[in-house]
């Protein structure tokens, strides 16, 4: 354990008017409240608080930060309180105690919709006092380092939740060094193997080509000093993550592999960067498109760099990074740099990003999303995206992720312009919507009059802020029609039971299903989003269950024993009438499948698995669902006819979804509850003889079979 002196001297070499007292009285009241305490390593617990202040005091962090360190866990592990931290050390570093431990208290790993839940906490006490999550950064590090001492289990759910959350947000900090390491101490876990590999493969290079970086920067160095330029050398090779990262995104082999070295160049002046590159272009040749200036367009975070790629020694890309000592502060540092000392006070780096003004800009965009799988979106969007930045014709400049096309360009400007897009000129020439945009380029948006969001811009698009905007649009015009469509539906299954769609029955309905009026039960039909049958019962609960002398659900099939259950296959969707044949699954029962089913084949080998069933004799009741795909002409009333056609024939529709829109036609999958395979039968005729539909096809697919039996 690093002792109290030695964690001041640490302190003091960048900050030599450090309150001594101060620390020390912290790392003896730590010391304190965490005796007998152990980790799994079987060490001191207060190992970890000490070694976590011992991490941020590489990033020179002010005492407040060091102290919190040492006090992070106190409040949550011990029966040190709130109010005696605040007494002893100050309301400052109480609640930044406070915030850790609230912080550490937030399950990051769980639903999607708790997760969301869960980021805002994140980013809400983020947005208090930057440098709780700073701690909890040096924290997981830490973790991450000492974690062979943890269960199995327990490891690689640690390992994915750093490479998920933690890694990509040191990342979006700008702190490189520490997301690199968190990404290859997860890796490590998640895939010691791959990792494994990647160090081997790096072994033999260097006996075969010796020691490249060395030669590498040498060279490098000896250009500098010719062109009179003061400089730092540093070179080194990536992370095994990183390349690991690179062989799966180009889908190319270590030895195809060509930027595996990394080198820095850390000048004396800006101007001095851009001397040194035009020095390192000058001796060695420059790969297209691989340069960045991230001095005139710095990142949000602060950051600030010349990037370019070079082919270096017998051919070899090799990436360099060119900035001035306090740019690379930045970069090493990200926005903690806001806090960094250098000879007892506090830095005045003039890169280093407002972190209240940081926090701002990354949480405003959040605040717009409507629901959790939004605001998820929107958070993985921001976090693990590199960014572009494009120019107006006026000279404007907009920060964009890297992928991002003209459309969120346009709505990065404004909602009204991203609304009203129908095209765009990329440095003078038309391009696609769909064009994924480049650093340094200009972009010209041509808007008209009426134009509205597609629903093909969803796919399209990258930004948060422009699937939020595309998706309430799409929204708000698909009401109408979805309300239109909700009365037809509604209409057909009222009369179904010999009863009147009311503007009072569905009213009622509403009231039951806990909807809001009328006008968003129709809308909610339309959408598929409750089912007629839902609707019916919730008015005539009495006649929907009515079915005569039917046969019940749970006595359809023949052939089972009275211990077992059974489902449809969702691959084939057998019905009455059908020969089937059952599959049994471990802790699933029996799964009815189609004689014809294709998936059958894969268990021609198990026979043990395989059940003779029919279907029970007598009338079944329209419960049994079928998957139809339609083509039908694109005019006005077609799909009205449609529902009124399958509702004569006692079907009903459970759900509708189109899934290709053309000037001319339409192709949609809907679900129909039917009888049975006569009743199908019936159905799929009438629809065929009908002159605005161009096919009907029932849906089979072997691939949700599969996926169910994973389940």
């Amino acid at each position: 354990m690093i002792a109290v002196d030695d964690l001041i001297a640490l302190v003091r070499s960048y900050n030599p008017k450090t309150d001594e007292e101060k620390i020390k009285a912290a790392y003896d009241y730590g010391r304190q409240m965490h005796d007998g305490q152990m980790r799994q390593s079987g060490e001191p617990y207060f190992t970890h608080p000490v070694s976590v202040a011992a991490i941020l005091t590489e990033q020179r962090l002010d005492d407040a930060t060091i102290i919190t360190a040492l006090l992070h866990d106190t409040i949550e592990d011990t029966r040190a309180s709130y109010s005696e931290i605040e007494k002893l050390f100050g309301k400052e570093i109480a609640e930044l105690v406070d915030g850790v431990t609230k912080l550490t208290n937030i399950q990051l790993t769980s639903t999607e919709t708790k997760q969301a839940e869960n980021f805002r906490k994140l980013f809400m006490a983020m947005s208090k006092d930057l440098r709780v999550i700073l701690v909890k950064l040096a924290d997981r590090l830490h973790n991450m380092r000492t974690i062979r001492a943890m269960r199995a289990e327990k490891q690689a759910q640690k390992a994915r939740e750093t490479m998920d959350i933690f890694a990509p947000l040191a990342g979006r900090m700008g702190m490189q060094w520490m997301r690199e390491e968190l990404e290859d101490l997860a890796f490590k876990v998640l895939n010691p193997e791959g990792r494994a590999s990647i160090i081997r493969r790096f072994i033999t290079l260097q006996r075969e080509s010796g020691d490249v970086i060395h030669k590498i920067t040498s060279d490098m160095r000896d250009e500098l000093e010719e062109a009179d330029i003061e400089a730092d050398v540093f070179g080194r090779a990536k992370k095994p993550y990183s390349i690991w990262r690179k062989m799966r995104e180009k889908e190319q082999g270590f030895s195809r592999l060509s930027d595996i070295y990394g080198f820095r160049i850390i000048t004396q002046s800006e101007s001095d960067c851009y001397r040194a590159l035009g020095a390192i272009h000058q001796r060695w040749r420059a790969v297209p498109g691989r340069f960045k200036d991230y001095i005139s367009q710095p990142k949000s975070n602060g950051y600030r760099s010349l990037h370019t790629t070079v082919s270096g020694r017998d051919g070899k890309r090799v990436e360099v990074q060119i900035r001035t000592r306090q740019m690379h502060d930045v970069a090493e540092s990200g926005v903690a740099a806001h806090w960094s000392y250098r000879d007892g006070v506090r830095s005045e780096n003039p890169f280093a990003v407002d972190p209240a003004k940081w926090i701002a800009g990354l949480t405003e965009r959040f605040e717009a999303a409507e629901d959790h799988d939004e605001f998820m979106e929107a958070v993985k969007l921001e976090m693990y995206s590199d960014q572009v930045f494009c120019f107006t014709p006026k000279g404007d400049v907009f920060k964009l992720p890297r992928g991002a096309t003209p459309i969120d360009f346009a709505y990065a400007i404004h909602t009204r312009i991203g609304g009203s897009c129908v095209g765009a000129k990329v440095d003078g020439l038309r391009v696609p919507l769909w064009t994924r945009l480049k650093n340094g380029q200009s972009v010209d948006i041509i808007t008209a009059e009426g134009q509205t969001p597609q629903a093909t811009w969803i796919d399209i698009v990258k930004t948060g802020k422009a699937k939020s905007a595309i998706r309430k649009a799409l929204r708000d015009e698909d009401r109408d029609r979805f309300v239109k469509l909700g009365r037809e539906l509604a209409r057909v299954a009222f009369s179904n039971i010999g009863k009147r769609a009311t503007d009072k029955a569905l009213e009622t309905a509403a009231r039951h299903l806990a909807i809001s009026d009328r006008e968003e039960l129709l809308a909610l039909i339309g959408s598929a989003e409750i089912t007629t049958r839902q609707v019916v019962e919730a008015v005539y609960p009495a006649l929907a269950d009515k079915q005569g002398d039917v046969v019940s659900k749970d006595r359809a099939v023949v052939g089972l024993r009275p211990d077992q259950s059974f489902r449809r296959g969702p691959c084939c969707q057998p019905v009455p009438g059908e020969r089937i044949v059952g599959i049994t699954v471990r802790g699933q029962g029996v799964v009815v499948h189609a004689i014809d089913c294709a998936k059958l084949a894969e268990f021609e080998e198990q026979p043990e698995r395989w059940v003779d069933l029919r279907w029970h004799e007598g009338p079944h009741p329209e419960i049994y669902t079928v998957t139809l795909e339609l083509t039908i002409t694109n005019d006005a009333g077609v799909l009205g006819r449609i529902c009124t056609l399958i509702g004569e024939k006692k079907a009903n529709i459970s759900n509708l979804n189109f899934i290709d829109r053309k000037p001319d036609y339409y192709r949609l999958i809907m679900d129909l509850d039917l009888r049975d395979i006569e009743h199908l039968h019936a159905v799929m005729t009438a629809l065929e003889a009908e002159t605005d539909i161009a096919a009907v096809d029932r849906l089979r697919d072997p691939g949700r079979g599969l996926a169910a039996a994973a389940e």
